[in-house]
This record gives C-alpha cells, sequence and structure tokens, in this order.
C-alpha cells in the first residue's frame, strides 16, 4: 500500500490456533497466555520499576505510598478494561493507534495512538538502558564507571544494541527469554520483602499499619496529584503485550485477559514490597528513610544490603538490571509493531511495514527504534546526567495523555451498546470514562505544575525539563503531524474508513 492509496486487504489475523503468518506477515499464534502475561509484566519491569520509583512517590506521600501505589491503580485498571474491550473487537497490533483512529479520525489516531505512545517508549527507554547499566556495572565492581554519567550512557547503549538483537529474532524467542528474567525479579522482591518483614531496621523501622493505604492522608492536591502521577509510571508497559496480539493464540481474548491479570499482579507485587521497605527503613531523612532525597533514586540499591546482605544484595541488584534490560527488549517488542501497523494503514512509510523473512519480526523498525532509543539517551545525557526523575514523571504524563485518549475512544465507540447490558455498561462505558477523566485531570494539573522551573531535576530556559520532555513532545508531535498530512495524504482522507476495512471485527 502506498500514501495515495488504501486498496482492500484481507483480514488482519490468521485462523486463530493455526500457526502461520497474518496479513501484516507476523506468526500467528506463537504466544499463549502465560507468554502475553510474562511480555506484560517484563515490559513494566517491576523490580526496576519500584526500585526508582518509590523513593521518589515516598517523598512525595510519606507513609501514604502505598495508598498512591493503589489510588494509581485504580485509572490503571479502568483503563485495562477499555484495552480488554477495545482488543476483543478490533485485534490490531497498533492498538491504541487504530482504536482511536476508528472513533475520533486519523487526526487524533495518529497523535495520541502513534506518536505519543512511541514517545512515551523511547523515552522511557532511555532511563531503563541507564538504570540496567549502572546496575550492571556495580555488579562487575567498576563502582568509578557507574558513578559516571557517561560511563553509564556507553554500556547502557550497548544494552539497547542487545536487546535490539533479541527482538530482532523474533517474538518467540524473546518470550522465552522473558519468562527467565521475570522469574528472577520476582523471586528476588519476594525474598527483598520477606527479609525486610522479618529483619531489624533500627531506629527508621515502623510496625506496618492499614493508615498507609488512607486514600485522604495526602499533604493537599498537588502532593496527590505528583504521587498519583509517579504511580502511573510504576504501572505502566502492560499494554505493551497487546501489540502482538496478532501472533498470540484466540487474539481477541487472550491479551485482554491477560491485561487484566498483569495490572492484578503488578499491584500485589508493589504494595507487599512498598510495606515491606517503609517497616523497614520508615519515611524519615536520615540514614536508610525513605524520605530522604539521596536514598530516592535507587531505593533496592539503598536497602538491599542492610535487608538480605551484601552476597544476596548482589542477586537484587542482578534483578534489576535484569528488570530493565527485559523491559528494553520488551519496549522494542511492541513499539516495532504498533509502527508496523501504522505503515500498513499508510500512516508511516512502508519500510515500518518490512517483515523478516526468516524471523517474521518488524525488522526495521525494530532496529529504528533502537537507535532512536540510543541517541535520545544520549542527548539527555549530554544536557543533564541526573535526568532520571524527569524522565519517570514526564513519561507519566504521556501515559495519562493517550490511556485517557483511549478510554473515550471505548466509549464512544461501544456507545450504541451500552444499554444492551450492564456488563456492557459497566466495562465499555462507565468504567473506561471514569479512567479517561482520572487521566485527563492528572494532564491538565501536572502540565500545569510541571511548567514551574522547580519543578524536577532540570529546567532549560526557566522552564522545568519535565515539561519541556511531556509537553514539548505532544506539540512537537502537533507539528511533525502537519507534515506528515501531506506525506500520507491518503491515510488523514481515508484513515477512519482505510482502518475499518483492515482489521478484523469479532462478535461478543
Amino acid at each position: 500500500m502506498t500514501a495515495e492509496s488504501t486498496p482492500e486487504r484481507p483480514p488482519a489475523l490468521a485462523t486463530p490456533g493455526v500457526p502461520g503468518r497474518t496479513a501484516k506477515g507476523l506468526r500467528s499464534g506463537s504466544v499463549g497466555l502465560l507468554g502475553s502475561v510474562a511480555l506484560g509484566l517484563s515490559s513494566v519491569a517491576p523490580a526496576y520499576s519500584i526500585a526508582v520509583t518509590l523513593g521518589f512517590v515516598t517523598l512525595v506521600a510519606g507513609h501514604f505510598a502505598p495508598a498512591a501505589l493503589l489510588l494509581g491503580f485504580v485509572p490503571i485498571l479502568l483503563t485495562a478494561f477499555a484495552f480488554r474491550e477495545l482488543n476483543r473487537e478490533m485485534p490490531d497490533c497498533g492498538t491504541t493507534f487504530v482504536w482511536s483512529t476508528r472513533a475520533f479520525g486519523p487526526y487524533l489516531g495518529w497523535l495520541s495512538g502513534g506518536w505519543v505512545v512511541q514517545c512515551a517508549t523511547v523515552i522511557a527507554m532511555t532511563a531503563l538502558g541507564r538504570v540496567g547499566a549502572s546496575y550492571l556495572l556495580d555488579l562487575l565492581g567498576l563502582h568509578s564507571l557507574a558513578a559516571n554519567g557517561y560511563a553509564v550512557a556507553g554500556v547502557a547503549v550497548l544494552l539497547l544494541a542487545a536487546a535490539t538483537a533479541v527482538a530482532y529474532r523474533g517474538i518467540h524467542f524473546a518470550a522465552s527469554v522473558q519468562y527467565v528474567l521475570l522469574g528472577l525479579q520476582l523471586l528476588a522482591l519476594l525474598a527483598f520483602g520477606i527479609a525486610a518483614f522479618a529483619g531489624d531496621g533500627g531506629a527508621g523501622a515502623e510496625t506496618p499499619s492499614l493508615s498507609w493505604l488512607n486514600p485522604f492522608g495526602f499533604d493537599g492536591l498537588d502532593s496527590f496529584v505528583q504521587a498519583v502521577l509517579l504511580c502511573l509510571f510504576i504501572y505502566w508497559g502492560w499494554d505493551a503485550l497487546l501489540t502482538v496480539n496478532e501472533e498470540t493464540t484466540d487474539a481477541g481474548r487472550t491479551p485482554g485477559k491477560a491485561a487484566v491479570i498483569s495490572t492484578f499482579v503488578l499491584l500485589a507485587t508493589y504494595l507487599f514490597t512498598a510495606f515491606a521497605a517503609i517497616s523497614f527503613a520508615g519515611t524519615g531523612t536520615e540514614g536508610l528513610g525513605l524520605g530522604s532525597p539521596e536514598n530516592a533514586a535507587d531505593v533496592l540499591a539503598t536497602l538491599a544490603p542492610p535487608v538480605v546482605g551484601d552476597a544476596l544484595a548482589k542477586v537484587i541488584q542482578l534483578a534489576v538490571c535484569v528488570s530493565a534490560v527485559s523491559a528494553l527488549l520488551t519496549a522494542l517488542v511492541g513499539t516495532s509493531r504498533a509502527t508496523l501497523s501504522m505503515a500498513a494503514h499508510g500512516a508511516l512509510p512502508q519500510r515500518f511495514a518490512r517483515i523478516h523473512p526468516r524471523f517474521g519480526t518488524p525488522a526495521f523498525g525494530t532496529v529504528f527504534f533502537g537507535v532512536a532509543a540510543a541517541a535520545t539517551l544520549t542527548l539527555l545525557t549530554i544536557v543533564s546526567t541526573d535526568f532520571l526523575g524527569d524522565v519517570v514523571l514526564c513519561v507519566g504524563l504521556l501515559i495519562a495523555f493517550y490511556y485517557g485518549i483511549t478510554g473515550l475512544a471505548c466509549v464512544w465507540h461501544f456507545r450504541h451498546q451500552l444499554r444492551d447490558s450492564a456488563r456492557g455498561f459497566l466495562l465499555k462505558g462507565l468504567f473506561p470514562l471514569l479512567g479517561s477523566l482520572m487521566m485527563v485531570a492528572a494532564v491538565g494539573r501536572s502540565a500545569y505544575d510541571m511548567y514551574d522551573p522547580e519543578y524536577g531535576a532540570t529546567s532549560i530556559g526557566g522552564v522545568g525539563g519535565v515539561f519541556l520532555l511531556g509537553i514539548g513532545s505532544i506539540v512537537l508531535g502537533a507539528l511533525v503531524l502537519l507534515a506528515a498530512r501531506k506525506r500520507f495524504a491518503a491515510f488523514f482522507r481515508d484513515g477512519r474508513t482505510a482502518v475499518t476495512d483492515q482489521v478484523v471485527t469479532l462478535d461478543d
């Protein structure tokens, strides 16, 4: 298909359960329910996410960090229902790009479901690469290099290259690798939590309390919004499993089930780890206290040695390193398939739709995003070696933006079915709408706060670095869209119809 025409295509999916190739050239039936859950959890990178986020959440929310994790989970779960229902109706590896285009037309579909998703992924990959590289250097005993931002960036680029090579070889191979990597992460967090509950944390130790889950304990609206935005980052990534829906057995149902299962597994893991860390170290600003800015960037690196001892702390370090690399791998798998769909629908150059003849993967897209992440990492490192916290906050804003649009797309797409049943009203209407409104509110409030140069760790020209990364990415996308509109005129003229013709619509 060229940018100037949108010929009819065969259905995007092969027969469920029958190995073969989809119309886009992907290998159908390659991943089952367990593999989908593993890919979703691996993309979130639970060990990495809790390590780099819990400290920042605690700085904002104090003892109520578990409450922030619980509140952040609510819009995520509501959005997961929207993803599940939309995937059941339209299982396409373009996911929110296709769904938003179907609901609101090509302009918002391209910007929200395409550009913003890819920006969030690439920016998040820079943080993943940096954390993975830092932990790897520490594990190798190269502590001076681990403290050097430029050395860390160099190793991170090598990790990106390795992850790109694995993703290039295919989804089945990637899923097999993820089983091992995910298992190590979850076992390490379980061991850390048990040891923290059983150990003596000294003066900062506190008795776990259900009051830590009190959603009304936040010190004002600003701290509430910032904490929840941070928690959106900690859960984000599970939707990557939906980008392999065309390669999944029972593509209309399995990915949706896996999405909901993944979010509940994450909630249990994070609450367990947060309660354990706070009970052991407390939220004070001295020593091991999680209220200390010095400990915020990496809670597990600070607490692992006193909790489990130096030897097992190395295993925790390995788990976080593996977690970051694992998420890099899944991010590459997901984002290359999303752009494959965009190219198949005429919204990107056809190079992104090229499938490797042997591995059945979108080869060009995989390499492209590996290179893009490496270039972004290098640029951010040159601007500031202390960009990790800003990346977490900025990605949280981008997540809220496109999750909010997806929730609204669900409500709009199913608007004529909402009176058919109570289930349809709740899962296709009310829940996605509530989740979307929460996301939109988070975007508006956080964008206002982020403009302040004191917000986050960096600022440029009197404007907060988080604002420039987050809102700046959306504004840049709108400008790029104006140029793309001319090159891909057929898509922007007939995008909604073309997308309708090229996806499989399944009955409830």
